[in-house]
């Protein structure tokens, strides 16, 4: 048995030429049901349980891809949304993949990227997302990409949660353009 075969791990398919499998036995294990194909050149033997096929081709394909706004939101019970593509951002000028998985790409900018980002595990597959708080104010910060009942109803859910305070959300939202008024006059409204 191949290494690949065994491993509980997906593979693309340069790797799997790189150990010496030619496309054309590549098709043949797919045919045979011995891997799985998740999308365009990435595969996962068959019966490994690896998690959301979805995730893992982001993560695979892009791991700096960060799962950001009304998907975070969603993930974290703030909002009632089910977006039809994942909301992903990336550091402006990075390159974006192209992938089968229905995505929204979103361009912060490098020097904010990386605030309250951090991982989650998400399907079974441990993935990049900012935190509950960076996500709210993106939110209001985006509210025209977002709408601003989205930001609203977030910020009321995360303020009836214990343990939250206002003051962490506007210190995050000092850091990033375009959030600190809104989001203001917004706990101004709700506290």
């Amino acid at each position: 048995m191949h290494d690949l075969l065994a491993r509980q791990a997906p593979f693309r398919a340069a790797e799997a030429r790189g150990q010496g499998v030619n496309a054309r036995m590549l098709r043949a294990w797919v045919d045979a049901g011995l891997v799985t194909q998740i999308a365009r050149g990435l595969y996962q033997p068959t019966g490994a349980e690896l998690g959301d096929p979805d995730l893992i081709e982001i993560v695979t394909r892009s791991p700096r891809a960060t799962i950001c706004l009304t998907s975070a939101l969603a993930q974290y019970d703030l909002v009632d949304d089910i977006p039809a593509a994942y909301d992903l951002a990336l550091p402006r000028g990075a390159h974006r993949p192209v992938l089968a998985t229905r995505v929204a790409w979103r361009w912060f900018d490098a020097e904010t990227f990386h605030i309250e980002r951090g991982t989650e595990e998400i399907g079974g597959v441990v993935v990049p997302i900012y935190s509950p708080a960076r996500s709210i104010v993106d939110a209001f910060r985006m509210r025209g990409y977002e709408g601003y009942e989205t930001a609203t109803t977030a910020l009321r859910r995360w303020l009836g949660r214990r343990g939250n305070h206002p003051s962490e959300l506007l210190r995050i939202a000092h850091q990033l353009p375009r959030a600190e008024g809104p989001l203001r006059n917004a706990l101004e409204i709700l506290t």
